[in-house]
């Protein structure tokens, strides 16, 4: 019994799924794309040298399209902001009148001493107000 051409590609195909699968690495799966492609190729009844090519320029296409741009979101990862750093920004409410020199606000359900970027500045109670930076335990807002 003798296995058609096609078949023998989608075993290699096959066969490059699971490297990739262990080892994460993409190339791996353009590889298996590449495969495909020269599965179908043989399957159309076109030799063995128009099929390697096939593969050849369908992995080669891959590697250079697909990797390039599968780096570039690999390292734009999302920055997630913690601690102080999530404070910086949000908006909060005024307990007691701040100014220069303090006063208290309510940010993220809890109360903080504050006082204001602007010296001269000062907020009444019930104000909203939006805090610029932490400066050890004390809100910096305007």
């Amino acid at each position: 019994m003798e296995i058609d051409a096609w078949v023998w590609w989608l075993i290699g195909a096959a066969g490059l799924g699971i490297p990739l699968v262990l080892t994460a690495m993409p190339e791996f799966g353009m590889f298996a794309v590449g495969a495909l492609a020269a599965s179908v190729t043989a399957a159309l009844g076109v030799g063995v040298t128009g099929q390697v090519l096939v593969f050849t320029a369908v992995s080669v296409a891959l590697i250079a399209v697909v990797r390039p741009i599968a780096n570039r979101h690999r390292s734009q990862r999302p920055e997630f902001a913690s601690g102080i750093d999530a404070l910086r920004g949000r908006t909060a409410v005024v307990l007691e009148r701040v100014d220069g020199t303090g006063g208290r606000i309510k940010l993220a359900g809890e109360i903080w001493s504050a006082r204001t970027l602007d010296a001269d500045a000062s907020f009444e109670p019930g104000r909203q107000v939006d805090v610029v930076e932490i400066d050890g335990a004390t809100a910096v807002v305007m």
